[in-house]
């Protein structure tokens, strides 16, 4: 676990508020602006890629004027759909029904990002190191903020299924992206129903979402979220004859059993962060191939290159 200490301090560094929000007694972190000005991003980014492909195809027919307010609302919509959906299942107040802090933030981050000239459109590149970054901004939504709304519920029968958290995990994480394609919000055109990506041919192979499951109860399993998961734990130990991270305690009858010992919430957490950026790598590779076999090759023929 000691390879996992400099990710854990990058996680601390992140999450430290900065200025000028402290200033103000508002508590955002490098990591929220980070995510913030990397969601916007993204959105416009495909708002754009939709509209090109929309303009070459039919022209200018049915395309609306850009709008603030449609694309504050695309916004907040992939942000607090799936928290909008599960809150009230887990018997919680939303967020955003709380405290407007964050969909203020959000509104000047957007207001930004549309002021820009020209954003670059994505190439393997821009993406690869945002992999990086996607997987550490991912894993604190499914690692820190998702799992204490089920754990911490005042129902003992919520806060230990573990098929809750695993549910809360994947809706939570996903339903924002899933009503935004199906309402269209990201189209040049008026809004209309569509089918999302998740629902059509081989859309549940879609890596955002299985990671988010995936990811919460890797985390649950190695920080023994739930007692499921503490038996889980043990039991993986038990078949794979580690001794390392383990206790031996004394069961009801007085016999000794073997209890695996859970890791801290941080590194638990940190590991998450490098599986999500390998899978979120990974992605990235597939959807540049060919991009990225010119970098190779690039790569591989400078060594040549200088020892000549």
């Amino acid at each position: 676990m000691a390879i996992l200490s400099p990710f854990v301090t990058i996680f601390d560094y992140a999450l430290q508020p900065v200025a000028p929000f402290t200033w103000l007694g508002v508590n955002i972190s490098t990591l929220d602006v980070v995510a913030a000005f990397r969601l916007c991003l993204v959105l416009r980014q495909v708002r754009e890629m939709l509209q090109a492909q929309h303009v070459a195809i039919n022209g200018v027919k049915d395309v609306e004027q850009r709008s603030f307010v449609k694309d504050y609302a695309t916004t907040l919509t992939v942000i607090y759909g799936g928290e909008a959906i599960t809150s009230p299942m887990l018997g919680l107040p939303p967020s955003f029904m709380v405290s407007g802090t964050i969909p203020a933030f959000y509104a000047a981050v957007q207001a930004v990002v549309d002021r820009l000239p020209v954003v670059p459109w994505p190439s393997f590149t821009t993406e690869m190191p945002l992999a990086v970054v996607d997987g550490f901004t991912r894993a604190f939504l499914l690692c820190s903020l998702i799992p204490p709304a089920v754990t911490a519920n005042a129902s003992p029968v919520i806060s230990s299924s573990p098929w809750t958290l695993l549910l809360t995990s994947l809706v939570t994480a996903n339903a924002g992206f899933f009503l935004t394609n199906m309402l269209s919000f990201l189209h040049p055109t008026p809004l209309t129903l569509r089918t999302p990506p998740e629902l059509q041919a081989y859309g549940w192979m879609t890596t955002d979402l299985w990671c988010a499951p995936l990811t919460t109860g890797l985390y649950a399993l190695l920080t023994h979220a739930q007692p499921f998961w503490t038996d889980m734990h043990t039991l993986l130990v038990e078949l794979l004859g580690s001794a390392a991270g383990t206790l031996t305690t004394l069961d009801a009858a007085g016999g000794k059993r073997i209890v695996a010992e859970p890791l801290d919430p941080a590194t638990a957490r940190a590991l998450c962060a490098l599986v999500l950026s390998g899978l979120f790598t990974t992605r990235t590779v597939k959807n540049f191939k060919g991009e990225a076999l010119s970098w190779w090759r690039r790569v591989k023929q400078e060594p040549k290159e200088k020892t000549q």
